[in-house]
């Protein structure tokens, strides 16, 4: 059976009665939240400037490291550990400035978000085009580039370096770790090579190829090279100094992007496949102490935000009440330690639409096993 064949199976094996569309869902919680939840925040603004801040402030003090006795060095940690934080938080108040939550637009939105996302290495344009108009619109779908590989793919680079990273019955605990801090990194890297290099919807080492204009590519490129001089500017100014650059650059980058794919990697590797963009399916929330919600804008309501992408997040809990008193049972809402356990005990490729199966195919573990996690 050729590639093309073998995708058009996936969608054969569920059935499309029991998918809703986004848009009805829209439809149908829309008029039940108050105006105010689609107004703009401005506070968030002041988040991210703030999280900056503290980014700017972990460098100007590591510029002294090399002054401080050894036994000290360890009092950087908690700043290190802060300044990844702060990544994480910039990413996700890059995210909702994108989608129009943070503020109406202003010649503002796109330097203070270029450099949000900066410490992501995501060039915006990037992030405008994959994010918010390709993966929204096609969540989890055979469009989507942001799905686990089909086992049917071809076992390009790009699909060996995911089966060596993410969380999977079949994962390295060590090759793991090194996944969590580098994955971002190589989800990236492999969606800006397939934009800049080949701008082509046949390149196959990516889950899914997408394509943007001439003028968008270009912009991308410029970017780039935007965020590449910001780094080298932070290496400079910590003097290329090892030990600076360990716990100043490198330690609060691997913390951070750690700490988003942590959220990315529960978002959808655990659902089905869906040719239906049903949120309540191909999307899951995790349950996260309150702390975490407050410090990263409630990003564990992560299906939530696929319904009303440009809501205010601080009423995200609000749409996770009405999803669960409109339609009851139908949301995956599972513990984050239980996401985690999920990810860990079912294979990473997609057999069919509602199957997965190893890098091998010899496994075969329905995708609903999140069901069983549902009232963990």
């Amino acid at each position: 059976m050729n590639l093309a064949k073998s995708i058009n199976s996936v969608y054969e094996t569920a059935s499309e009665e029991t998918l809703i569309h986004h848009s009805v869902y829209v439809k149908k919680l829309r008029p039940l939240l108050p105006s105010d939840a689609f107004e703009p925040n401005s506070s968030k603004l002041g988040i991210l400037l703030i999280n900056i801040g503290i980014l700017l402030l972990g460098w100007g003090i590591a510029a002294n490291l090399d002054r401080w006795p050894v036994y000290l060095l360890g009092l950087y940690l908690p700043l290190a550990v802060i300044m990844g934080n702060s990544i994480i938080v910039l990413l996700f108040s890059s995210h909702d400035l994108m989608h129009g939550s943070v503020q109406k637009k202003s010649r503002l939105t796109y330097p203070i978000a270029f450099l949000g996302l900066s410490m992501l290495f995501m060039p915006l344009t990037q992030w405008k085009n994959l994010h918010n108009l390709v993966h929204h619109n096609n969540t989890n779908s055979l469009a989507d580039p942001d799905r686990n590989y089909l086992y049917q793919q071809p076992d390009t680079w790009g699909k060996w370096i995911q089966n060596l990273f993410v969380p999977s019955v079949e994962v390295n605990p060590l090759w793991l770790i090194v996944g969590m801090a580098g994955s971002w990194l190589v989800h990236n890297f492999r969606n800006l090579t397939s934009v800049l290099l080949f701008n082509d919807k046949s390149v196959d080492y990516v889950p899914a190829a997408f394509t943007v204009s001439p003028k968008d590519r270009l912009t991308i490129a410029f970017e780039c090279l935007g965020i590449l001089g910001i780094h080298a500017s932070i290496l400079f100014y910590l003097n290329f100094h090892p030990l600076k650059i360990a716990l100043a650059y490198f330690l609060p980058i691997a913390i951070g992007h750690a700490g988003a794919m942590f959220y990315i990697y529960t978002n959808h590797m655990g659902c089905r496949m869906t040719d239906i963009n049903d949120p309540l399916i191909n999307s899951m929330s995790v349950r996260v102490p309150k702390i975490f919600d407050l410090l990263h804008l409630n990003f564990s309501y992560h299906t939530e935000h696929h319904i009303f992408p440009s809501i205010n997040s601080d009423y995200y809990p609000i749409v996770q009440e009405l999803l669960q008193i409109h339609y009851p049972g139908r949301l995956n809402l599972i513990d984050a330690g239980q996401a985690w356990r999920l990810l860990m005990s079912t294979p990473r490729h997609y057999q069919d639409e509602a199957t997965f199966t190893d890098s091998s195919g010899t496994m075969s573990v329905n995708c609903s096993i999140a069901e069983e996690y549902k009232n963990g």
